[in-house]
């Protein structure tokens, strides 16, 4: 089977974004902990906890998306697609302990509130370093998009938390200057906090679902369907039909498997010819796409019902 054909704008690979992703958390840290130095605002602390969790989550996605794009071999004859998911899950823990350390800062700070300092140094070095990763954050959104990374999905993720993480800690701190309500800087650390533990409980339960082997998303099963009944239609009634269709997803890679019913009579090199046109028009409507068919006659139907495929049950049972 060919390979996913070429993307536009090749520079912007996974790999190429994570590294990206790896320079600008750096510049981020420094940003934000200078920030956070310069006012003492533990919302600032927050955004600048949050920020050597990027740096962490992009050096492991970047690892695995590496191996992710190892090509199929003698264990794992299906490839690697899968590494994605444990970047994707580990992005989401990282995330669920840093909103859970910003939780124990913010809560100390709340009934003991201190006063913020250098604020328009601090909110501008803060703007700044959101800027860049909202941007990094909308090429990724856009490159994953086009290779189906999931793990460069949960990195684009993680660092829009971390743009609105930014925003609500701006918001704090200018609330506790105009009003001298300085325990808004902490309820703002907390609002954030809340926020992206959400996020982090949302990217552990898709990985989880991923490595689960989840089916294929409803419009991508829905495209499967309507390729197949292309060819029911193309034949005469009753003479062709497709059975026990099943999807999953692997990262960057989707299988269906399925049962092509035709006519007995048929040569193999009619069942075969048919069989080929199905797998490339599939393949076409859905890139990444991986078939196998298996090729039945119309009168024969399979076994998939019989107490022996019943994992649960003694296999001398079905024999009796």
């Amino acid at each position: 089977m060919s390979n996913p054909s070429p993307k536009p704008h090749h520079w912007l690979t996974p790999r190429n974004l994570l590294w990206a992703s790896i320079a600008v958390a750096v510049v981020t840290i420094a940003l934000k902990t200078l920030a956070w130095v310069v006012t003492d605002s533990v919302g600032l602390l927050s955004d600048a906890m949050e920020s050597f969790v990027n740096l962490a989550s992009a050096m492991f996605a970047l690892a695995m998306v590496t191996v992710a794009a190892r090509p199929a071999d003698d264990d794992h004859p299906y490839g690697h697609h899968k590494a994605e998911y444990f970047s994707s899950g580990f992005e989401g823990i990282l995330i669920v302990g840093v909103s859970a350390g910003i939780l124990w800062a913010a809560g100390h700070r709340l009934f003991d509130p201190q006063p913020i300092e250098q604020v328009g140094w601090g909110l501008g070095l803060s703007v700044l370093s959101s800027a860049l990763n909202g941007f990094l954050a909308w090429l990724m959104f856009r490159s994953a998009r086009e290779y189906r990374s999931i793990a460069l999905e949960a990195d684009a993720r993680h660092l829009v938390t971390d743009v609105w993480t930014s925003a609500g800690v701006l918001v704090g701190i200018v609330g506790a200057v105009l009003t001298g309500w300085l325990w808004l800087d902490a309820v703002a650390a907390i609002a954030v906090a809340l926020n992206i533990l959400k996020e982090g409980v949302s990217l552990v339960w898709r990985s989880s679902q991923g490595l689960m082997d989840s089916a294929v998303e409803p419009a991508v099963q829905a495209t499967i369907d309507a390729t197949l009944q292309k060819f029911v239609l193309a034949q005469p009634p009753g003479a062709v039909r497709f059975d026990h269709v099943s999807t999953r997803r692997a990262g960057q890679r989707q299988f269906v498997d399925m049962h092509l019913h035709m006519p007995g009579g048929w040569t193999l090199h009619q069942a075969a010819e048919l069989r080929g046109q199905v797998e490339r028009a599939l393949m076409t409507a859905v890139p990444g796409l991986r078939a196998t068919i298996e090729l039945l006659p119309t009168d024969v139907e399979a076994h998939f019902d019989d107490p022996r495929d019943d994992p649960r049950k003694d296999p001398k049972e079905g024999l009796k």
